[in-house]
């Protein structure tokens, strides 16, 4: 499957991307500034699934950006769309066929640090997974990655002081903090925010976790970003999506220089 996947996309010129990126709600006006652009529909791509939240574009952009060969989900899969984890993550799997070394994942979460406000950016420097689901259950792709995986640096020590670096050099504020996942489509309960917080979790979202899981287990580099688009439940009067993406249309521009220096760097 991966293989049919992987001739289909070389077939439309598509070859040796090294750095992979998943662009989260609103955020995926990056994929824009790829230069030499090929764009895919995701239902062109076979064994693709579909993208159907507002605020994913649902293509695939290979070309370059900031001089490197990189490959773009604008727009990713969630688990509360009806997807199976193995279906969510099927794109990290095609992009370690075509030979990808670096993940970027990038989403917008809610805070819950309390020093956190909307439009800040996080780096992620760890994961706290609260949905009970792995997307290695089951049988072991064994060209990809060991049974066991190791999830002691899920997200590269080296990539975090990257984009440290970057924010010192570009004068960007960074956060950073562990990202926790709640499968959604509901927000979080200010119960369930309160049990986070207590647990260690500084922002919380319904994606990503699975993305790094399957990238770690591919022998990836992870490096993380979280767009802080809200405050969680408890901390401000009401959550809906339509701020989450007027934030992310805020925070855009940061974002892009933060990601376009990461790439350069990387």
């Amino acid at each position: 499957m991966f293989k049919e996947t992987k001739d289909y996309l070389v077939s439309q010129g598509i070859t040796e991307p090294e750095i992979g990126l998943i662009l989260g709600s609103g955020l995926g006006e990056l994929a824009d500034e790829i230069e030499d652009a090929i764009k895919i529909p995701y239902e062109d791509i076979p064994n693709f699934p579909v993208s159907t939240v507002v605020g994913h574009a649902g293509q695939l952009v290979y070309g370059t950006l900031s001089g490197r060969k990189v490959i773009a989900l604008q727009g990713r899969f969630h688990y509360y769309e009806g997807y199976d984890l193995q279906t969510v993550t099927y794109p990290v799997r095609v992009f370690k066929e075509l030979g990808v070394s670096i993940l970027v994942v990038t989403n917008a979460a809610g805070g819950v640090n309390t020093s956190f406000a909307p439009g800040d950016l996080m780096i992620i420097t760890d994961q706290i997974n609260l949905t009970g689901e792995n997307p290695l259950i089951g049988a072991n792709i064994e060209e990809h990655g060991v049974r066991f995986v190791d999830m002691t640096e899920t997200y590269s020590k080296r990539g975090q002081q990257l984009l440290k670096d970057i924010a010192k050099d570009s004068g960007l504020h960074l956060q950073q903090g562990v990202y926790a996942w709640f499968t959604g489509p509901t927000y979080e309960t200010p119960a369930e925010i309160k049990f986070a917080r207590t647990i260690g979790a500084d922002a919380v979202g319904m994606s990503t976790v699975p993305e790094a899981i399957v990238g770690k287990h591919c022998g990836m580099e992870i490096i993380g970003i979280s767009c802080i688009t809200n405050l969680a439940a408890g901390m401000q009067a009401s959550l809906d999506h339509d701020e989450v993406v007027d934030v992310t249309t805020i925070v855009k521009p940061r974002f892009k220089t933060l990601i376009k220096e990461l790439v350069k760097r990387a």
